[in-house]
Order: C-alpha cells, then sequence, then structure tokens
C-alpha cells in the first residue's frame, strides 16, 4: 500500500501480481477498475468481455491449485496431479496471451495491453470441453471418498451469522450458506450480461466449501462460454491520458477473486500522479480471521483440513 502511494496508477500494476500471485490476473483487474472508476473511463465492449474470460480462467486456475493442494494435505496425491494437468492448460492461455504463466501484467488502465491472438478464443472453447470432461474425475476421486468425507464432513462447521460477523467472503462464506457475490450484487465488467449460478452450502462445514468449489468450475466453464460466444468486436484499449492525474475524490471498488472480495480503496488529492492514499481489502487476509472459531474442538490434525478450506494466499496476507 505504501509503494503504491509513492507510485502512479499504472506502475502499480505488477505490484498486484505479488498478492494472490494464484489468481494474479484477478488482482490486476480489482485494481485497473478502481482507477478507472474515479476517472469515470467506460470500456469498450470487447474489453469487458476479454476481462471476464480471463478473470474466470484465473478462477479456475486459482481453485485448482487450492483443490489439489488441499487433497496432497490430506493424503491424497492422485488429485494433485490431476488438479496441475488442467491448470498447465489455463497456462498455456495465459502464456499465449501475455507471455507469463504466474505474475502477468495483463491488464491496463481503460482496458487491455493486446487484443487475442488468433485462434486463442478456439483454444479457450477447448479447454472448457476439456475441463468439463475432467470434474467428473475429481468427483470420483474425492466426493464420495470414504477417507475424505471422514476428513471434512462435519469438520470446521461456522454459521452463515458467524461467518458474516468474522467478514468472510468468497467460498468460506458461500459454504456457510450466505448469498454473497460481487459479481452478481455489484456487476462489474460483462457480469450482468451472462447466466450463472452461485452455489451455496448447506452445513456451513469443511465439505461444503469444497463442494462450492467444485460447483463454481462448473459456473466458470458457463460463463466464458458465453463470453466467447458473444466476443464482440472493436478494440480493448480506451483513450486514457498518458499522465493520470484523477480528479480530487475518493472511491472503493470491489471484484469477486477466487478467494472472495477483493477491494481497492483510493484517494486522490487532484494534485499528485500518485494515489494520496491506497488501501487493499484482501480476501485472504479476512478469511484468515475464521481459523480460530474453526479449529476449537477439533484434533490438531483437522488444522491442516481447516487451514486448506480457506485457501489462503501469503503475498495477500502479508502484501
Amino acid at each position: 500500500e505504501k509503494i503504491g502511494e509513492n507510485l502512479t496508477p499504472r506502475q502499480w500494476i505488477p505490484y498486484t501480481d505479488r498478492m494472490d500471485y494464484l489468481a494474479a490476473m484477478n488482482m490486476n483487474l480489482g485494481w485497473s477498475l478502481v482507477v478507472e472508476k474515479l476517472l469515470d473511463h467506460e470500456l469498450s465492449d470487447k474489453a469487458k468481455h476479454l476481462r471476464v474470460i480471463i478473470s474466470e480462467l484465473g478462477r479456475i486456475a486459482s481453485h485448482l491449485v487450492g483443490m489439489g493442494a488441499y487433497g496432497l494435505d490430506l493424503g491424497t496425491f492422485s488429485p494433485f496431479l490431476y488438479a496441475f494437468r488442467e491448470r498447465e492448460l489455463v497456462l498455456d492461455l495465459f502464456e499465449e496471451y501475455c507471455g507469463a504463466r504466474l505474475t502477468y501484467n495483463a491488464m491496463r488502465i481503460g482496458g487491455l495491453p493486446l487484443d487475442i491472438p488468433s485462434g486463442w478464443d478456439r483454444k479457450v472453447r477447448a479447454f472448457c470441453d476439456v475441463m468439463d470432461s475432467k470434474l467428473p474425475e475429481y468427483e470420483e476421486l474425492l466426493t464420495n471418498n470414504r477417507i475424505w468425507l471422514q476428513r471434512t464432513r462435519g469438520i470446521g462447521v461456522i454459521s452463515g451469522e458467524e461467518a458474516t460477523a468474522l467478514g468472510l467472503c468468497g467460498p468460506p462464506l458461500r459454504g456457510s450458506g450466505v448469498y454473497r457475490d460481487v459479481r452478481k450484487d455489484e456487476p462489474y465488467a460483462a457480469y450482468d450480461e451472462f447466466e450463472f449460478d452461485v452455489p451455496l452450502g448447506t452445513k456451513g462445514d469443511t465439505y461444503d466449501r469444497y463442494l462450492i468449489r467444485l460447483e463454481e468450475f462448473r459456473q466458470s466453464l458457463r460463463i466464458i462460454r458465453q463470453a466467447v460466444d458473444g466476443l464482440p468486436e472493436g478494440p480493448v484499449m480506451g483513450k486514457v491520458p498518458r499522465l493520470i492525474k484523477p480528479k480530487a475524490g475518493e472511491t472503493y471498488h470491489a471484484v469477486e477473486s477466487p478467494k472472495g472480495e477483493l477491494g481497492f480503496f483510493i484517494i486522490s488529492d487532484g494534485r499528485s500522479t500518485n494515489p494520496y492514499r491506497l488501501r487493499v481489502r484482501p480476501p485472504s487476509f479476512c478469511n484468515l480471521q475464521g481459523l480460530k472459531p474453526l479449529i476449537i474442538g477439533h484434533m490438531v490434525a483437522d488444522v491442516v483440513a481447516l487451514i486448506g478450506t480457506i485457501d489462503i494466499v501469503l503475498g495477500e496476507v502479508d502484501r
């Protein structure tokens, strides 16, 4: 945050990559949107659709790491290998688009730096088909696995009221049955143009949070297909001044990152090209507050399962 107050908005985009480095595209998007909101800048339709596609691919890649590593923590090795197999396909798409596989610097204030390469949309559709065909494998390995059920069902139960009071967000909050998704409640990019469901849990335990992420794979694929099929023509970058100096004011904007609500708060004094004040509301940091109430009454061995079900990234916690 303090580094961001000493850089221009464009210069700070690569720093957002380093927060949730497993969903860096979503980090780039959140920062770009808050600056655009302060500038009253309207994006082109094509940029909105491409941002949705890229963000949902990032959500899938992040959930694959979370689910694979979570399974590894609980002693199931195969899902880890399966998840990283599909994640490589997402990273191939990102590499073809922007040349990077982990930290991307792939959003720009005003849109996107590059249009998609020729045939990239067809490869995205092909990935959706592959991912769809692999989801039954994950379910066969985990959903009804006796050991998996013993380690997750009834473990770390948290009510919707308590989860809300703690400020939880994303899958940990929706796993407790609370309907909260920024994409639905405060639509950004082109999310209001697409049909998708927000999966909710019923018991609020570790198993429900696993099922939420599994269903979010399907919903992300559903969104991506709609966005690709309806991809409009036009520019991907709008007209933004080379020297960005927003008018005096303050604003907050949030996106639904794979971990939950990622919000940026920015204040401009109207004189400097740097933000006067910059504040990040990171989902991992907020969700980590839920660890203490989740572990009370459980075995030490269950702590591994409970940390995994929160799915934190420490770059976002420490930032």
